[in-house]
């Protein structure tokens, strides 16, 4: 009772209202940033013949046995079409969106910084996305040329393969921005090259299992997919020991 009752108080009410305008102002660029998300998920939607046209042919399908084994599965990949579309699209909105509400609370050399990183987080978003894509296609293609060489013949489920290539694509689009992350809490100075050096098996190990969350159940493209990112931990750690005298703190 007690609890609530502070909630009433006169500290609390204060906290709101000299806050609501940042709250009020969150929920525009969230609400806006989740529009364009689901513009861009029904694009990919209606589209996803198209894309699954594309894939196909990207991933050297043709002549391999490709096969529905439920007439639902239909709805599944233009889903998984649509979400990716949708990823893809409204990420950079998103980023943009957080950058433009941070920018009252940051110095003018945090801002600049963090729009001169902007760039380098789409390309690295594009990068990871791109890296998932030819992953898939390396781990199918290999399948394909073993289970041929022996003889053995190819039936695949396109709704299964096709969703697993768009979401494992689009989260290591997402994983490749950590060394954003990371380069801004060390030019800010919440964290130091020390202290991530001293994790470094830590990272490593955190590498590996987000690549054992992603969809493919490979161990080889589980390793494939987490050395990208120790890769850019490490060259994070390499450019912040190189820039070392221009941190902002």
């Amino acid at each position: 009772m007690e609890n609530i009752k502070a909630l009433g108080s006169p500290e609390v009410k204060e906290a709101l209202a000299k806050y609501s305008h940042y709250l009020v102002e969150a929920r525009k660029k969230i609400i806006f940033t989740l529009i364009v998300f689901v513009l861009a998920t029904f694009v990919g939607f209606f589209f996803y013949e198209q894309i699954i046209k594309f894939l196909v042919d990207f991933l050297s399908l043709t002549g391999i046995n490709i096969v529905f084994t439920s007439p639902f599965q239909f709805i599944n990949l233009a889903i998984s079409c649509g979400v990716a579309t949708g990823i893809i699209f409204s990420f950079p909105l998103l980023v943009f969106q957080i950058m433009s509400f941070l920018k009252p609370a940051l110095r003018g050399k945090e801002y600049k910084m963090i729009m001169r990183l902007l760039p380098f987080s789409l390309i690295l978003f594009a990068l990871g996305f791109s890296f998932g894509v030819f992953i898939m296609k390396w781990q199918v293609q290999i399948f394909l040329s073993r289970a041929v060489s022996i003889g053995i013949g190819n039936i695949l489920d396109i709704s299964k393969l096709l969703s697993v290539v768009l979401l494992t694509s689009a989260l290591m689009g997402i994983g490749f921005q950590f060394p954003i992350l990371l380069l801004l809490l060390l030019r800010i100075g919440l964290i130091t090259n020390g202290q991530l050096r001293k994790i470094r098996k830590w990272v490593y190990l955190g590498s590996f299992v987000f690549a054992l969350l992603l969809p493919p159940d490979s161990i080889l493209a589980d390793v494939l997919l987490s050395l990208p990112l120790i890769i850019l931990y490490e060259i994070t750690l390499i450019l912040d020991r190189t820039f070392d005298g221009h941190r902002l703190t």
